[in-house]
Formats: structure tokens, sequence, C-alpha cells
């Protein structure tokens, strides 16, 4: 067939295709991620620093620290440690600084570890002043006059002993206005301790408080009245029984350690009668 003459000429064109998005289009992505893991990490920084105290914050920084095993650092928060070192009391550690049998923690005494006999007396003393706390408290339902007095009273077992406080009530105080003339309800519940507290040998302690007076009165009687009262209230024991011999501190406080917010409150008008301990 012979070819036209007149025909247009075909042209072919060949393109190369360059896919630049092949390799790199998925960078962008790695880098966001990277970006939104930092700022996680930032509000996380900002976060602790803003909710936890100076003690938690030396324990987050000594946890990254590689030098905690020999470096008496804390621990941190409440985990393993509680929020002490590794070497604390509670922990065995085999260089001498934690709890042994020679040097035992205050858990091996009061539980008697290891046949610690201090440890069994101090279980045993906390038994003892525990049963007469029971006891005193249980005198609140022999009578409805019981029950009254022991309105007055409230008690607790501390380090020092067994804490008898005896407080004035909204209308009924225990010294007659601002002198350190008992009332009979005073009068009552110290034969009602003597009672109780004769049941043991231990030391006893009297310690008086007071509220607090305006600033502008002249002399100011907290003192002379705290320990006028507690003297009083050692006679009062003494008169119900009480041999002398037993009693081991009479103080005054004044008005320096209110137990409500306001410190002129009647409520700061209180005797403390404390059962010490042997050791004390």
């Amino acid at each position: 067939m012979a070819g036209q003459s007149n025909a247009a000429p075909v042209i072919i064109k060949r393109k190369k295709v360059i896919n630049v998005g092949g390799h790199h289009g998925g960078a962008w992505k790695v880098a966001y991620a990277d970006f939104v893991t930092a700022m996680m990490a930032f509000f996380m920084l900002m976060w602790l620093l803003g909710a936890t105290t100076e003690k938690q914050r030396k324990g987050i920084a000594d946890y990254f620290n590689p030098t905690i095993p020999i470096n008496r650092v804390s621990g941190g928060g409440d985990g393993a440690f509680g929020g002490e070192s590794i070497f604390s009391d509670k922990t065995m550690a085999k260089n001498g600084t934690g709890q042994s049998a020679a040097q035992p923690g205050d858990e091996q005494k009061s539980g008697g570890v290891g046949g610690n006999a201090a440890g069994r007396d101090k279980a045993a003393e906390d038994d003892t002043l525990k049963r007469l706390q029971s006891k005193l408290e249980g005198k609140g339902g022999e009578s409805q006059t019981m029950q009254s007095l022991l309105s007055h009273v409230v008690t607790k077992v501390t380090d020092e002993g067994l804490v008898i406080e005896m407080f004035d009530a909204e209308g009924s105080p225990l010294f007659v206005d601002d002198t350190a003339a008992p009332s009979e309800t005073l009068q009552g519940i110290s034969a009602l301790l003597s009672d109780v507290l004769g049941q043991t040998q231990n030391a006893i302690a009297v310690d008086g408080y007071v509220h607090s007076y305006p600033v502008m009165l002249v002399n100011n009687p907290t003192w002379d009245l705290s320990s006028s009262r507690a003297q009083v209230v050692r006679q009062l024991l003494e008169n119900a029984g009480m041999p002398t011999a037993r009693i081991a501190r009479i103080s005054g406080h004044a008005d320096r350690k209110p137990v409500t917010a306001d410190p002129t409150a009647p409520r700061n008008n209180r005797i403390e009668v404390i059962l010490l301990r042997k050791n004390r």
C-alpha cells in the first residue's frame, strides 16, 4: 500500500515519571509523632513539678540517678521503698546500715522479732494501756452520772503513754469561772480516774492548759492559772487515793497549745492526766 504524501506525522512522547513521594512521603508523620511525644513529656514534667512535694521530686530525680546503690538518697514515692532510701530502717541492707538483731527497728521492737525483750515489753505495755483505756470508756455505761462525767473526757494512747484529756463543756466547766477552784464535775472525774489508774503502778503526769485572753490585759493569767489548775488536779487525785510517789510531773502550758482554731474558745481549757510508760 503506497503511503499518503499528505498524512500527518505520528509523534510518540515518552514521559519519565519520578515518584518523589514514594520514599520520603511518610517522613512528616515520624516528625509529627516525635513532636507529640516531646510535648506529652513536657506537659507530664510540668504536671509533676506542680503536683509533687520536694521530697517526691527528689525521689524521682534519684530514681534516674545511676548512683543510687552507693548513695544515701530517698527512694521516691509510696512504692517499693515507701518513699525512703533502700538503706531505710525497714530494709535489711547488708552493709551494716539496715536493721538487724543487734540494731532492731521499731517494728521489730514492737513485735518482739527475734526474741527481743524490749519489743515484747512494749507490746505488753500497749495492751495494758489499751485495756485501761477501754475500762475507763466502759464506765460510761454504768450510770447516767458516769456517762455525763465522761462526756468531758477523751483518751488516746501515744508514745508517752495513755493520755486522758479532761475539758470544759458548754455550760459545764471544770473550774469555777477563771479560777483554779474545781467544780463538782472535775471532782467526780478525778475520783473516777484515781480508781481506774490505781490498777497500775506507772508514774503519772498532769499538764494544765487554758484558753487565750485578750491581749489588752495588763497581767496575762495563763501561766499561773494553768499551773494552779494542774496542781489542783494533782491534789484531787491524791485525795481520792492516788499515792503521792506516783506523781512524776506537774506542768502548766498556758495557752501555747490550743486544740481549736479559735484560741479563746472554752474548749482549750483542759487538763491532761498522762499514765506514763515505764521508760518515761
